[in-house]
C-alpha cells in the first residue's frame, strides 16, 4: 500500500485531526489510569521501536521502554494515534521522537497531555536539522544513535541521579558495539566506491552515502514516492531506465510502503537481474536491536553488489 501520506500530507492531516485527538485524549486521561511501571523503573517511549531500543539498552533495567511504532509489516506512514497510544506517552517520564514531520502526532499527544516531568527528546533538535532537512530517516545515519544514546543516558541520570554511572556505561557500551556496524561500512566503501544504485524512497539513503554508494535515482521521485504523490512521468522514466539499462548494481526498496508503481520496479529489477535490497522503516522484528539491523541491512547491499543476491526482506 503506498504510504497514506508521507511527511507533508502526514502534517496536514495532523492539523485536521488535532483538535478531535486532544478532546480524546483529555477525556482518557480524565477516567483511566497510567501505565504504572514497577517501583524505581522509569517509563520511557521510543516514538519508533528503533529509539525504543537505544532507550531500554541504555536504561536497562531501571527503565520501562516501549515503542508506538514498531511493526515491520505496516506502513508507518499511515499510523493512527489511539487512546491507548495517548496514555502511553502520557505517562512517560522519557520520550524520544525522531522529528522532522515524520512522528508529528507526538506532539499533538505531547501538548494535550502536558506533564512537566516528562523529557523528551526530539532527535532533529538534538542534532540541530532544519525543518527544511528532505529526509527524516535520521537512524540511518550512522552519526545519530551514538548521539542519541549520550544523551538518553544524560536525560536517565537526571531522573535516577544515583544511577548516573550505570547509565553512562550503558551508553559507551552501545557505542562501543556499533564499531562493527562502522567498520563494515568503511569496508564497503573502500571495495566499492561509487557504487551506482536506484532506490524508491530515501530510508537508506543516509546509509548508502556513508558507505560510499551512488544513489542515481531523482531525489524528485524519491520525495514524491515518501509523500505518496504520483512522480512525474520523466522521473519515473528515468527510473525504469536505470534498471533496464544496467545502469545500477542495487535497488534499494522500501519493505513497508509499496504500490503498483514500486512493485513493477522490483519486477523489472528482477527481470534485469538486478539483486534488490530491502530497508525499513522500523526495526525488524523479532530477532534484531539496533545494531544487529544496521549490520544485516550493509550485509545485504554487500551481498547485492557482491554476489548478486537480492535480500528483499531480512
Amino acid at each position: 500500500m503506498r504510504a497514506a501520506g508521507g511527511v507533508r500530507r502526514a502534517a496536514v492531516l495532523l492539523i485536521a485531526i488535532g483538535a478531535a485527538l486532544a478532546t480524546m485524549v483529555a477525556l482518557a486521561f480524565a477516567g483511566s489510569a497510567s501505565t504504572v511501571a514497577p517501583p524505581g523503573v522509569i517509563v520511557a517511549v521510543g516514538a519508533e521501536s528503533q529509539y525504543a531500543d537505544v532507550i531500554a539498552q541504555v536504561g536497562g533495567r531501571y527503565v520501562q521502554a516501549s515503542a508506538i511504532m514498531s511493526n515491520p509489516s505496516t506502513d508507518p506512514h499511515a499510523f493512527e494515534a489511539s487512546i491507548a497510544v495517548a496514555r502511553q506517552i502520557g505517562a512517560a517520564q522519557l520520550v524520544v521522537q525522531n522529528g522532522l514531520g515524520y512522528d508529528a502526532f507526538m506532539n499533538t499527544i505531547e501538548n494535550a497531555t502536558p506533564n512537566p516531568g516528562r523529557t523528551v527528546l526530539d532527535v532533529q533538535r538534538l542534532l540541530s536539522l532544519p525543518d527544511s532537512t528532505p529526509n527524516p530517516h535520521l537512524w540511518y545515519d550512522p552519526a545519530t544513535m551514538p548521539r542519541v544514546a549520550t544523551t538518553v543516558a544524560a536525560d536517565l541520570a537526571r531522573l535516577q541521579p544515583r544511577h548516573a554511572a550505570y547509565f553512562l556505561a550503558n551508553a559507551a557500551a552501545f557505542i562501543a558495539s556499533l564499531k562493527p556496524v562502522h567498520s563494515a561500512i568503511a569496508s564497503f566503501r573502500a571495495a566499492y566506491p561509487g557504487t551506482p544504485v536506484a532506490s524508491t524512497e530515501p530510508v537508506a539513503d543516509y546509509l548508502l552515502r556513508a558507505a560510499g554508494a551512488d544513489n542515481l535515482t531523482p531525489w524528485t521521485f524519491q520525495a514524491d514516492i515518501m509523500n505518496g504523490v504520483d512522480p512525474s512521468p520523466q522521473d519515473v522514466a528515468t527510473e525504469r531506465a536505470l534498471l533496464a539499462g544496467h545502469k545500477v548494481r542495487a535497488l534499494v526498496y522500501n519493505e513497508q510502503v509499496t504500490d503498483p508503481l514500486t512493485e513493477s520496479l522490483v519486477a523489472l529489477a528482477a527481470k534485469n537481474h538486478i539483486p534488490v535490497v530491502g530497508v525499513y522503516e522500523t526495526m525488524p522484528e523479532p530477532g534484531y536491536d539496533y545494531q544487529t539491523w544496521m549490520l544485516a541491512e550493509i550485509a545485504a547491499l554487500r551481498q547485492a553488489v557482491q554476489h548478486h543476491t537480492s535480500a528483499e526482506r531480512l
